[in-house]
């Protein structure tokens, strides 16, 4: 069972609730003087990150943190907010993926470092696509449409106006995490952020016996890295080419996509115009 299934079963299943996203996070260093004071200090706990929705009607999305401390099995639930209390998410930078974002709320900031680029990708474009969902159903719910104001078929759809109170900004954030082809995206991420685990995993399983391999490996005189590692090592970095190589044949495949449909809302605004 992976962390996500995890977290599900023993934080938001008992309390009623759907998991859609959870990402491993740590704190951003506000002051860069001082980081060499936690520099070998390792931490004691894992901090997860997680967004859910209520099974129950009106749904709320809510960002929750959840802990896990090592050498324990059970997470603990710490801090919850409501995307009504979220102000802002800031990717920090709109040009590349990068593992750092900040979340504003009502009455505090907080600055992450998610473990990947790919989690942190993942994590901010599942929470637009939630919080536009929230909004546009809340909005609906404060303004039912009335008979004049069903859509017609062929009729230009009314937009929200990007000034209604309460809602989240997003701003510094990529493009693409706000598009409408985001499952081509999110498969690419999720993809990344397993192989990313993957590796973290035999990194740890590599360094954690280390003496009793040193032992053996003095006993027996034998090399140091066992076949299998380097099996496992030569069949991740394949994986990761050839991961990398579908990356780039989706991502032009959805700029193609994305060239179609502009050409097809042109065609269909000026067919509009001569009727």
């Amino acid at each position: 069972m992976n962390i996500q299934s995890a977290i599900s079963r023993e934080i938001f299943v008992p309390r009623d609730e759907k998991l859609l996203v959870a990402i491993e996070v740590r704190r951003r260093m506000k002051k860069k003087g001082l980081s060499f004071l936690n520099a070998g200090r390792k931490r004691d706990y894992l901090t997860y990150l997680c967004l859910s929705v209520t099974n129950s009607r009106p749904a709320q999305v809510l960002i929750t943190k959840v802990k896990r401390y090592r050498g324990t099995r059970p997470f603990a639930k710490r801090s919850q907010w409501s995307v009504e209390q979220l102000r802002q998410v800031n990717g920090i930078n709109p040009d590349k993926d990068t593992p750092e974002f900040d979340l504003v709320f009502d009455r505090t900031t907080d600055q992450w470092v998610a473990s990947s680029a790919a989690e942190k990708c993942m994590f901010v474009q599942v929470l637009y696509h939630a919080c536009q969902n929230y909004w546009e159903a809340k909005l609906a719910q404060a303004n039912p449409a009335s008979p004049r104001d069903q859509k017609i078929p062929g009729a230009p759809e009314n937009k929200k106006s990007p000034g209604a109170p309460g809602q989240t900004s997003f701003v510094n954030c990529q493009q693409k995490l706000m598009g409408d082809a985001c499952s081509v995206n999110m498969v690419i991420y999720r993809c990344k952020i397993f192989l990313n685990r993957m590796k973290n995993s035999m990194t740890a399983n590599q360094g954690q016996p280390q003496r009793e391999a040193a032992v053996k490996a003095s006993r027996s005189r034998s090399s140091p890295s066992p076949p299998a590692v380097r099996k496992m090592g030569n069949v991740m970095r394949r994986a990761s080419q050839v991961l990398s190589e579908r990356g780039e044949r989706l991502m032009r495949a959805d700029d193609k996509t994305s060239h179609f449909l502009h050409g097809a809302k042109q065609f269909a605004e000026a067919a509009q115009k001569v009727s």
